[in-house]
């Protein structure tokens, strides 16, 4: 955790013309992709976006930029290790929903699935509450490892409907369930909402590892949960890369995008 913590951050402390090398396109599934929010973009007509952002789509193929030294070796490490916290977190939550510890694994392609490791950059602010890390959203996979610099500034909401800062604690892994665990369980599992914040004294950099299943896979509700507990699925069939494509529409913006495909009941 240490060393890719390093490493990303002498990757957001390259200059802007190396880092510039990496720059993807609005492509949602670019292998690489360096780019920056800075105020170019409104939420509402209030909030400002701050950050700058690394994405790697690291499995089933490993991508990794070449620079800065060493970068690739440690990220790739990192992302084996962190995928097998994820196999053993899947089979436990497949267990708790009594089901045979592979269930979920089956049930999303797990062995072509989807890695996103992505590292975002929120530098201090002059005006920290007239801009955002990142506006109220759920990740689109199964479920996310997130680690952190000493730096807070993850906020989860409450079902009070208020935002809880989640304080930076070291070597702890933060780990958050996904819209695709939430349809697979037909709302049993619930994706977690989420935003970041940015403030005027210290550099916050954070690590993600998104797991998904496979871009191909259609992913529904476990026909043996609902059967076990007589209920009708709440979600259709959609495969998981159009779903990350609807989850970057206008149309979704702000919006969650399990309401949008959710069946009438």
């Amino acid at each position: 955790m240490k060393k890719m913590m390093e490493a990303c951050e002498g990757f957001f402390n390259m200059s802007e013309e190396e880092k510039k090398e990496f720059q993807g396109s609005r492509d949602v599934l670019d292998p690489i992709n360096w780019g920056t929010n800075f105020n170019c973009n409104t939420v509402g007509k209030k909030f400002l976006i701050w950050r700058q952002f690394l994405k790697l789509y690291v499995h089933p193929q490993f991508n990794s930029p070449y620079k800065p030294l060493g970068f690739s070796e440690v990220a790739e490490e990192y992302c084996k290790r962190t995928r097998e916290i994820c196999r053993v977190l899947m089979r436990a939550m497949s267990e708790t929903l009594g089901l045979k510890p592979d269930c979920l694994e089956k049930a999303t392609n797990w062995d072509e699935g989807f890695y996103l490791l992505a590292s975002n950059y929120y530098p201090t602010c002059p005006d920290p509450d007239q801009v955002i890390g990142l506006p109220p959203h759920t990740d689109s996979g199964l479920m996310n490892l997130l680690v952190q610099n000493d730096v807070g500034g993850l906020q989860i909401l409450h079902k009070s409907g208020k935002w809880v800062q989640w304080k930076a604690m070291p070597n702890t892994i933060i780990v958050d369930l996904g819209d695709q665990m939430q349809i697979l369980t037909n709302d049993l599992y619930k994706s977690v909402t989420h935003r970041a914040v940015v403030n005027n004294k210290s550099t916050r950099i954070s690590i993600v590892s998104g797991h998904g299943p496979a871009v191909n896979a259609k992913v529904v509700p476990i026909p043996e949960l609902l059967e076990a507990l007589g209920q009708a699925p709440a979600y259709p069939g959609i495969p998981y890369n159009e779903y990350l494509q609807l989850q970057r529409t206008s149309h979704s913006f702000l919006k969650s995008t399990l309401d949008i495909i959710r069946l009438e009941s």
